[in-house]
C-alpha cells in the first residue's frame, strides 16, 4: 500500500530525543529520512544504555531510530560540508538541534541553504528559540520542565518538585516539529516556498500547560500541586484497593450518580456537600476520605466490574510491562518486532496510507557509501573520504 509521504527526503541533523522523534513520526508516515552522524560516534543516545539489543544498539537509540538511513559525515570539514549542501539542494525537509549560529558557521544555515534550495523547509529545534536572553543556552529536558513550571505541578501536594517519567518536553517538541513541518509542506504545495521553523523546548512546555497556565492568567493565582488528583474535577485520581490502584476520572454529575450507586453510596449524589462538581471541589477531602475507605475494601478487579457496568469511566493503574502485553495493545497492533528487535510501533491508523515500519535503526553510518553513489561520487572518491576522516 502507498504511505502518505513516500515522495519526501529529509535530512536529519539532529541527535537525542526531540529531532530524532519528530523525523520517525515522518519516517513512519514514508518519508526518505537520511541521518546525518558524525564518523565514529554518531547520536550521542546509541551509547545511552544498558540495555542493549543483541545488535549492540542501546533500547533508547532503538526507540526513535526506526526508518532511517544513517550517513557519517565530518561537517568540519570543507569537503563535508559540501557535500551536506549539496543533499540539502535535494531535500524537502532539513532538521538540525544545534545552538543557535553552529549551522551557520559550517555554512549550512537557512541562509545559506535558501539559495540552493528555495522549497527547502529547515527546522531548528532548540532549548530556548534563535533569540532572547537564553538563547544560547543549551536545552535539556529536565531542566526545561524546571524552568517551564511542569515540575511546580507535578508530584505529591507535600512533596518536592517532580518530572514525568518521560521526557515530555522532548517528545512534545518533536511532535510540534512533525505538524509543524507537515503545515510548512502544506504551504509549499500552493506558493511553491519553503520556509524557516524556529522551535524552542521552552515554548513548547509553555504551550501545552493548558488549563493550568489558562487557570492562573484568568484567576492570578499560582497553580500547586495535587499529585495524581485533578485541581478542578473531583474524584479524579487513583484509589487504593485490597491489590492494587485503580484509576477513578468522574467528569460530569450524571457520572458522578452512576459512581455513587455503583459504590452502594447513592446518598453522596444528593448531600449538597457532594452533588456538584465545584461543591465537590470545595470539600474535595471529605468526599475523597469517604471514597477511600469504600474503595480499600474490595479488589482492582471487584471495583473495574462494577464502574465500567456503571459506565463511569476508569482503569487500573498498570505497570508498562502490564500496558505493553495487554489485550488492547496487542489488538491495535502496537508492538511490532523487526530484524529480531521489539518496540513500540506508529500510533495513527490510516485508512489507505498506514504508518509502516520498514527497517530497523541503522548501525552507524550504514548507508554513507550507497547515498554518496546517489550524489554521483565514485567509489576511489568514497575510498578517499573515508582515508580523510570525511565520512
Amino acid at each position: 500500500m502507498p504511505t502518505a509521504l513516500a515522495d519526501l527526503l529529509i535530512l536529519d541533523f539532529s541527535r537525542v530525543l526531540a529531532g530524532p522523534y519528530a523525523t520517525m513520526v515522518l519516517a513512519d508516515m514514508g518519508a526518505r529520512v537520511i541521518k546525518i552522524e558524525q564518523p565514529g560516534t554518531g547520536d550521542e543516545t546509541r551509547r545511552w544504555g544498558p540495555p542493549f539489543a543483541d545488535n549492540g544498539l542501546s533500547a533508547y537509540f532503538i526507540a526513535v531510530n526506526r526508518n532511517k538511513q544513517s550517513i557519517t559525515l565530518n561537517l568540519k570539514h570543507p569537503t563535508g560540508q559540501a557535500i551536506a549542501r549539496e543533499l540539502a539542494s535535494r531535500a524537502d525537509v532539513l532538521i538540525e538541534n544545534f545552538l543557535p549560529g553552529t549551522m551557520a558557521r559550517m555554512g549550512l544555515g537557512y541562509n545559506d541553504l535558501r539559495p540552493l534550495n528555495p522549497r527547502l523547509i529547515y527546522c531548528s529545534i532548540t532549548g530556548y528559540g534563535q533569540y532572547g536572553p537564553d538563547a544560547n543556552r543549551p536545552g535539556y529536558d529536565t531542566v526545561i520542565q524546571a524552568e517551564g513550571g511542569l515540575m511546580s505541578i507535578t508530584g505529591e501536594p507535600d512533596g518536592p518538585p517532580m518530572k514525568t517519567g518521560v521526557a515530555v518536553a522532548d517528545i512534545t517538541t518533536g511532535l510540534y516539529a512533525a505538524t509543524s513541518i507537515l503545515a510548512a509542506l502544506h504551504y509549499r504545495t500552493h506558493s511553491g516556498e519553503g520556509q524557516y521553523i524556529d522551535l524552542a523546548l521552552f515554548d513548547v512546555q509553555l504551550s501545552w500547560l493548558a488549563n493550568v497556565a489558562s487557570a492562573y492568567l484568568v484567576s492570578g493565582k499560582p497553580p500547586r500541586r495535587y499529585g495524581n488528583a485533578h485541581a478542578t474535577i473531583v474524584p479524579y485520581q487513583p484509589f487504593a484497593a485490597t491489590d492494587g490502584y485503580i484509576m477513578v476520572a468522574v467528569g460530569n454529575e450524571r457520572q458522578f450518580t452512576r459512581f455513587c450507586q455503583a459504590l452502594n453510596r447513592p446518598e453522596w449524589a444528593t448531600d449538597e456537600r457532594f452533588a456538584t462538581n465545584p461543591a465537590r471541589v470545595t470539600n474535595r477531602e471529605q468526599i475523597i476520605t469517604a471514597i477511600a475507605e469504600v474503595m480499600a475494601g474490595e479488589s482492582v478487579a471487584y471495583w473495574i466490574e462494577r464502574l465500567r457496568a456503571a459506565q463511569v469511566p476508569c482503569g487500573p493503574v498498570n505497570d508498562i510491562p502490564t500496558a505493553l502485553n495487554s489485550r488492547q495493545a496487542q489488538a491495535r497492533g502496537m508492538i511490532r518486532s523487526i530484524d529480531g528487535i521489539r518496540m513500540v510501533g506508529p500510533a495513527p491508523v490510516f485508512s489507505a496510507t498506514p504508518a509502516t515500519i520498514r527497517s530497523a535503526p541503522p548501525a552507524l553510518g550504514a548507508d554513507t557509501a550507497a547515498v554518496l553513489a546517489e550524489l554521483g561520487y565514485s567509489a576511489d572518491q568514497i575510498r578517499h573520504f573515508y582515508d580523510q576522516g570525511i565520512v
